[in-house]
């Protein structure tokens, strides 16, 4: 039997986790940061749970018959790659399984904004029906508007396909280009940075959280949007400079924003993004879905069950590949 821990997490349905659990495994369920976690890691081949900032090089030497960190999670930003690789431990995201439900969080939010359903659901419930200035409210379909997607991955290629469903145009921008053949297939086009800010009606973002999109988008992104436009964020928060999107937000330099992320998690009550009537906000919630609580373990079990036969995981994060 071969050891693995399994990180005791409130996102986490373990009874799934146990119904799936292969039989040459055998599990230790443990929040971490605990004694019992801590103790079971001495033995532990592979850690499947979420990056958290304690797995640093004192993690890793407690724990040397580790061949594995696997993610139940698509982001991998609170995870010390440096240490990881000092001790030639690889770490794997969650294979996507999380994909199609925050590909649907993003319509959720797009949809939300253009139709500004904060203001509609607060006006019934206090008993305004349709409001008091109705007639100032523009409400927006999606189809026929221009969709720019910042990193066309597997979030980001599902979104555009939803997008589409809804009669969209969708372009994108990525670091990593599709061939012409892909495009096509896909129905997508790719655009410069700037140009699919300057020419989309919504922006998404789809781009895990590193050096380089820290803050990609902040004031003079901004800028160069659209006033009618709108901002969707479902990656990661710090993506996207918060003081300069509050800014955009209240000054009119764009129309709105749908958030799942921020800069700072749980935010500051006194955050201002809370008063703004332009927002529709959610709790880092767009991945954990019922349905791909079994996707998410089924990746993880699959990719623990190989790195012990002595295979290459998959889905090793870009960092630490080769």
């Amino acid at each position: 039997m071969s050891r693995i821990i399994i990180a005791d997490n409130p996102l986490n349905e373990l009874s799934i986790a146990k119904e799936l659990l292969p039989a040459g495994l055998d599990a230790v369920i443990a929040r971490p940061g605990t004694p019992e976690f801590q103790a079971a890691l001495a033995d532990a081949v592979c850690v499947v749970g979420f990056g958290e900032p304690f797995m640093d090089e004192a993690f890793y030497t407690s724990a040397p018959k580790l061949k594995l960190v696997q993610l139940l999670s698509a982001g991998y930003d609170r995870c010390d790659i440096e240490a990881a690789r000092r001790a030639g431990v690889p770490i794997c995201n969650n294979g996507g399984a999380n994909s199609t439900a925050v590909a649907e969080h993003a319509i959720l939010l797009m949809l939300a904004v253009c139709r500004r359903l904060i203001w509609q659901h607060d006006n019934v419930a206090a008993g305004r029906w349709r409001g008091n200035a109705v007639a100032d409210i523009r409400l927006y379909e999606l189809k026929g508007r221009t969709l720019g997607i910042i990193g066309l991955g597997t979030i980001g290629k599902k979104t555009a396909r939803l997008a589409q469903a809804f009669g969209m145009t969708v372009q994108y921008y990525d670091i990593v280009r599709l061939s012409e053949a892909q495009a096509d297939s896909l129905g997508v086009r790719f655009a410069l940075f700037e140009e699919v800010l300057r020419t989309s009606d919504i922006v998404s973002l789809h781009v895990p959280l590193t050096r380089d999109t820290r803050h990609m988008i902040g004031a003079a992104q901004f800028r160069l949007m659209k006033p009618g436009a709108y901002l969707v964020n479902t990656c990661r928060g710090p993506v996207v400079h918060e003081p300069a999107l509050i800014e955009a937000l209240t000054s009119g330099t764009i129309a709105g924003a749908g958030l799942d992320v921020f800069d700072q998690e749980p935010p500051p009550p006194d955050n201002p993004l809370f008063t703004l009537p332009n927002v529709a906000l959610s709790a880092h919630l767009a991945g954990p879905t019922w349905e791909n609580q079994y996707t998410r373990f089924r990746n993880a079990f699959d990719n623990c069950q190989r790195v012990i036969r002595g295979e290459r995981p998959l889905w090793v994060i870009p960092e630490l590949e080769g």
